[in-house]
């Protein structure tokens, strides 16, 4: 039940909006193998200088096209999450025309009993899920 936050820089039509989440969201289905259904994302528009990503020194530059993901996930083997990160790169420019360098990816784990899906219920430790 991994929930996908993005960051972007606003400008993008509901299309291409759409394309990236659809996008993102087969590649999650693909590497964590989760149930269709299991699709929680959030995207937050900002204006171009509210959102500064410089390279760590690695000698690249962003564009308009910025998008910082955060992913909020239990845990997840490290081969998993460098598997994610490598689709995801890849789908978004196949499909989205977006290049690897405008592309930004932190993930956060938690465990299953962190999250209630509705009613105040920790489904996961309730056993509901």
């Amino acid at each position: 039940m991994p929930l996908l936050q993005f960051d972007i820089i606003e400008g993008r039509t509901d299309e291409e909006l759409k394309e990236v989440l659809d996008t993102a969201h087969a590649v999650v289905l693909d590497v964590f193998k989760v149930p269709v259904r299991d699709r929680y994302q959030i995207v937050n528009e900002k204006k171009p200088n509210h959102m500064v990503f410089e390279d760590t020194g690695l000698g690249f530059s962003r564009t308009k096209d910025l998008i910082m993901l955060r992913v909020f996930t239990s845990p997840r083997p490290e081969e998993q999450k460098v598997l994610f990160m490598k689709e995801l790169a890849a789908a978004l420019e196949e499909k989205c025309g977006i290049k690897g360098n405008d592309l930004m990816i932190s993930f956060f784990s938690n465990t299953r009993n962190d999250w209630s899906f509705g009613f105040g219920e920790a489904q996961y430790y309730t056993g509901t899920l």
